[in-house]
């Protein structure tokens, strides 16, 4: 039942995030300066004849009242509209450019999880001198702009040693730099909050016992401080999934790959609305999902909570 009333909770909370989401995308855009008849002719033939078509076929002549309760409703049933600029639908146009983006996502993110592991697994409890210097160099990470890290990246690995292509997304060598260059601030940040976590956790009580009963040091930090140290890294998931759906966007120029970015970029750059919103309401749905997922992990990884009924 704990479990059943919180996924309820949380299908409510999203519901009311996708809501908000995609009225104030869609208000942005309405108040955008631009004419949405202008964005459609684009290059084109501009005549008073073809813009009445275009009025009509696109049933811009309603109040906007009426446009924004008939796309919620078109929203509502899976039908994200027709691109201006492509002049094909929305949703072909996201199928074909989002398992580019999802396989840089997930790519980055395990890339980041890994890191940041073995550098807090390495440190944690360690010489000061070490943990300064991890440290350090997690602060520089972190600090450091995604643009400036894949530029780096690619003078040094592509540029000078040649190691990887300069550009494109159709091999497995052309994943690794733009997914080292988002994977790099994400695992600093989660480094830094792992090995807290793990010295925290060193500290307490079952640690002591378990260690007076002879366990081994990699054991009681793997089987028990671990899964402390977890918890307040789960509440950076949602905060994860932000920088992968922002990182991408810059990554994907940087580097030149195929993905969302660049249809996002083409979209707001022609003012193509149908393709702005897809994209605002996919990025809401997945930071709402993987928060949701996030909050639920807590009752698996937290036995406490289960049985305080929170």
């Amino acid at each position: 039942m704990i479990l059943v009333r919180a996924v309820a909770r949380r299908l409510a909370t999203a519901a009311v995030v996708l809501w908000a989401a995609a009225t104030a995308a869609y208000l942005a855009l309405l108040l955008a300066p631009g004419d949405t008849v202008d964005n459609i002719i684009g290059d084109g033939p501009d005549t008073p004849v073809i813009r009445a078509q275009i009025i009509a076929e696109w049933r811009l002549d309603r109040p906007e009242v009426v446009q924004y309760l008939d796309y919620l409703r078109r929203a509502l049933l899976g039908d994200l509209g027709r691109s201006y600029l492509l002049q094909r639908p929305v949703g072909d146009v996201l199928g074909e450019h989002l398992p580019a983006t999802v396989t840089l996502a997930v790519a980055a993110a395990l890339i980041g999880v890994v890191l940041a592991l073995v550098v807090a697994l390495l440190t944690a409890g360690r010489r000061p001198l070490l943990r300064r210097g991890a440290s350090a160099g997690e602060l520089v990470l972190v600090s450091t702009p995604g643009f400036l890290i894949g530029i780096v990246l690619l003078n040094v690995f592509s540029f000078q040693l040649g190691w990887f292509p300069v550009a494109g997304g159709q091999s497995v060598a052309a994943l690794v730099l733009p997914a080292v260059t988002l994977a790099l601030p994400i695992a600093g940040v989660l480094a830094q909050v792992l090995r807290d976590g793990l010295e925290r956790a060193l500290e307490e009580p079952f640690v002591v016992t378990a260690r007076s009963r002879g366990i081994r040091e990699r054991a009681v930090v793997a089987r028990h401080a671990l899964r402390h140290a977890l918890l307040p890294a789960i509440t950076l998931v949602g905060w994860l999934s932000g920088i992968l759906l922002g990182g991408t966007v810059i990554t994907e120029q940087v580097f030149g790959r195929p993905g969302l970015g660049q249809v996002t970029l083409q979209a707001v750059t022609a003012g193509d609305m149908p393709v702005v919103l897809a994209v605002v309401l996919l990025s809401a749905a997945v930071y709402v999902a993987v928060s949701t997922l996030a909050d639920l992990s807590y009752l698996l990884v937290d036995p406490r909570l289960r049985r305080s009924g929170t």
